[in-house]
């Protein structure tokens, strides 16, 4: 069995772009869940992370040799109001890993104690926030959107005060790397041209590697965020807290705190609970990414051109392409939910069909699953109004195999989530057991998890959301 072997490039950057730390331990770790395919594919051995060695580091009992823990500084706009410093304030990197491929990926503990930017919290998770991002982040990897993974839930054996007294655990995450839109306004309020340099020449040839400038680092950003944000449409996500603190430059779907999947359709709908202005809604997401982006753009400006008006007109060039390119993302992204491809066609189908699912507020992965089977029209009340909608969309010859690719049967119910945090804060881990094996692979029709695919009852329904924290 053999340990990791870290490369820290990260590490290796100025030492004011982050903070050197150490985990806090825990006083008596047990392992919840290891990911072993994800672990095969970073090119690490299962057999050592389960074993007393792996879960030391799982922990943060004791880092293996060449772990360099570091807390990362950031910056982030925070419901539109900047904060001039946040940082890693409960999670610390152990080390980079570069995979068989060649790829290289962070490994985070998420958890682990408190560091330098934590602002006089305590560092640590409880037991809840540590599931629901497993669930989650896994589910989006298997539903092919880019996303920071879970290798590792860990209990610590310790108690986390928040209202009550909570079971401790650590998320070991993984990550193409942890740099943000926030990154870069940390260093651009303090004028820090030569971090900022560093930081651009890093992100792009550890992100985009073709990118050979500044401004073509931008453009590929953009591009990467209208992409991401298009899939999380078509599975119906809510991040709920997309500050840009929470906005990773490599495209990446970061920080699952009070994010939910929608149940029943409803464009304006708002799960976290601190979002009292819907800033975040699913259908502002688009909107809020652009804003993100811009944000970026500005704290470029140094790097595009020394003269700053050319400077602005290029930044603004760039993140004005971010409608265009998201909609065609947005397109393609909707029209295989219909088993089309892209056209003028497809945009007037899912327009109507989007348009009647809003009005009767019906169940968003449901209706689109019950394309390929048939059980779509259930979830009307107006039938005929849909059966007009389904003869036109079979006139345009949908593909079964298009479809099925783009429509999971299963995707994290907020009240599956819920029910399975209950059940392991109790001792019970079989509910996060089952319910993690379903949506690792959600687009099969597996009759065994048929009751995971269901909507909620009324009174199952979560409706709030709240962050780790």
């Amino acid at each position: 069995m053999n340990a990791p072997v870290f490369d820290n490039s990260y590490a290796r950057l100025p030492q004011r772009m982050f903070a050197p730390v150490r985990p806090m331990g825990s006083p008596d770790p047990q392992l919840l869940a290891l990911n072993a395919p994800l672990a095969q594919r970073l090119g690490l051995d299962p057999d050592w992370l389960a074993g007393p060695e792996g879960l030391a580091m799982l922990s943060g009992n004791a880092l293996p040799p060449g772990a360099a823990g570091i807390a990362q500084a950031y910056a982030g706009q925070q419901f539109g109001h900047l904060v001039p410093q946040l940082g890693d304030g409960r999670a610390l990197m152990i080390g980079e890993v570069v995979a068989p491929d060649g790829a290289r990926f962070d490994l985070q503990l998420k958890g682990s104690g408190p560091t330098p930017f934590s602002r006089q919290g305590d560092g640590l998770s409880w037991l809840g926030p540590v599931l629901r991002e497993y669930l989650v982040s896994e589910f989006m990897a298997a539903a092919g959107v880019p996303t920071t993974r879970a290798l590792a839930a860990v209990a610590t054996g310790g108690i986390v005060r928040r209202e009550s007294r909570l079971p401790g655990a650590i998320l070991t995450r993984v990550a193409s790397s942890h740099i943000r839109v926030g990154t870069f306004e940390y260093f651009a309020l303090r004028g820090d041209c030569e971090a900022l340099r560093a930081l651009t020449e890093h992100a792009g040839t550890r992100h985009f590697p073709q990118a050979e400038t500044p401004a073509e680092f931008l453009s590929a950003v953009v591009a990467a965020q209208a992409r991401l944000i298009a899939l999380w449409m078509g599975l119906g996500f809510v991040h709920g807290v997309m500050n840009t603190d929470n906005m990773a430059v490599s495209g990446e779907t970061i920080d699952y705190g009070p994010c939910a999947f929608l149940d029943e359709y409803q464009p304006d709908k708002v799960f976290s609970s601190i979002d009292r202005g819907g800033r975040y809604a699913y259908d502002q997401q688009p909107h809020v990414a652009v804003w993100n982006l811009a944000q970026l753009a500005s704290c470029l400006i140094p790097l595009l051109d020394e003269d700053e008006d050319a400077a602005v007109a290029e930044a603004t060039r760039i993140v004005h392409a971010y409608p265009q390119l998201f909609e065609v993302e947005r397109d393609r992204v909707f029209a295989a939910k219909l088993g089309l491809q892209p056209s003028d066609t497809a945009r007037n189908l899912v327009a109507r069909l989007l348009e009647q699912m809003a009005e009767e507020a019906a169940d968003f992965t449901r209706v689109f699953a019950g394309l390929s089977d048939g059980s779509a029209r259930a979830q009307f009340r107006d039938t005929a109004r849909f059966d007009v909608w389904e003869q036109d969309w079979r006139a345009a010859a949908p593909e079964q195999d298009i479809m099925s690719r783009a429509n999971p049967r299963r995707i994290p119910r907020n009240h599956r989530i819920e029910a399975a945090i209950a059940a392991a804060v109790g001792g019970d881990t079989a509910p996060f057991d089952r319910l993690r094996a379903a949506l690792s692979d959600p687009f099969a029709d597996r009759e065994e998890w048929d009751d995971l695919a269901a909507a909620p009852l009324a009174s199952e329904r979560v409706t709030r959301t709240f962050c780790g924290t």
